[in-house]
């Protein structure tokens, strides 16, 4: 049995290596049903809710420490009541396995 996408870490990603092909990226987000595949298949993002700003900001924090501790970095946009985590491998511009993970780990998180 293959191990949970959360329990696994993001690996460095010098460049390189190609990014995942569409149907890839599809057979992983089987797994991540919340998130959405971009239209060119190079990112996936999820939008989250939340009661208030303060929530909202608690919640951004948790995922930066966690993209911290993954070393692999989404682009996050928030305000009030609301967060947009997009991920992409900026150094393949497209999608790699580290994307999935970290996806998964946000999945994880507490909500506030």
């Amino acid at each position: 049995m293959e191990q949970p996408l959360e329990q696994k870490q993001c690996t460095p990603c010098r460049g390189g290596v190609p990014p995942l092909d569409e149907a890839a990226a599809r057979a992983y987000l089987a797994d991540r049903p919340d998130w959405q595949l971009s239209g060119d298949a190079r990112r996936i993002e999820r939008a989250f809710r939340f009661a208030n700003f303060a929530q909202a900001l608690t919640f951004v924090n948790a995922v930066g420490a966690v993209a911290e501790a993954e070393g692999h970095h989404p682009d996050i946009h928030f305000g009030w009541g609301y967060a947009t985590i997009s991920l992409q491998t900026h150094k393949i511009d497209g999608l790699h396995e580290n994307d999935f993970i970290l996806a998964a780990k946000i999945d994880a998180l507490p909500r506030p």
